[in-house]
């Protein structure tokens, strides 16, 4: 809870969004419409190789989420429940697509809940429409050039569209 509201219900939808994708989106403005705040937190995963740096993908949610205004845009690199400790937090917001999705989601929930007790988890099953959709795939189809454009934002797509203008094309023959 909020220490100058306890009222207010604030949740965290934490993640790479690297980048950020219509799937997320989804969940994102589902999410805002529950909750008084949402922070959106982008976690700096040092075991992983992004693309987008974390401030690129912070400002690319920032663009994206623009429009929602209880959304706030962070990140971090600590233990979720310990961030989520900092913003007064107690909600986990978490998209599932498939069971695979849901068994790994299990898991962290209830790790997270072992570690402490007063935060919660609650899942969101994500749109049919977007089931098949990461942010992996979005990646490849746009280093090859493909178009994203109904699976990312408008400012992500021009954001990948300038990642990959330097690579060569797959249908080019050499």
């Amino acid at each position: 809870m909020d220490s100058l509201n306890p009222t207010r219900r604030i949740a965290v939808y934490p993640g790479s969004f690297d980048p950020v994708t219509l799937g997320h989106m989804d969940i994102i403005r589902r999410a805002a419409k529950q909750f008084d705040k949402l922070i959106v937190a982008v976690l700096n995963n040092t075991s992983k190789n992004p693309l987008f740096t974390v401030e690129e993908r912070k400002a690319l949610l920032a663009s994206a989420t623009a429009d929602l205004p209880n959304v706030e845009i962070d990140s971090f690199r600590d233990l979720l429940v310990r961030y989520m400790r900092t913003r007064n937090a107690n909600v986990i917001i978490r998209g599932i697509r498939s069971v695979s999705d849901f068994e790994y989601e299990l898991q962290m929930a209830s790790t997270n809940h072992q570690l402490d007790s007063s935060i919660e988890t609650i899942f969101m099953m994500t749109n049919p429409k977007y089931s098949y959709l990461s942010s992996s795939i979005v990646k490849e189809i746009a280093m090859f050039h493909g178009d994203v454009g109904e699976l990312v934002p408008p400012e992500v797509e021009a954001a990948l569209r300038a990642k990959f203008a330097a690579a060569p094309r797959a249908d080019k023959r050499s």
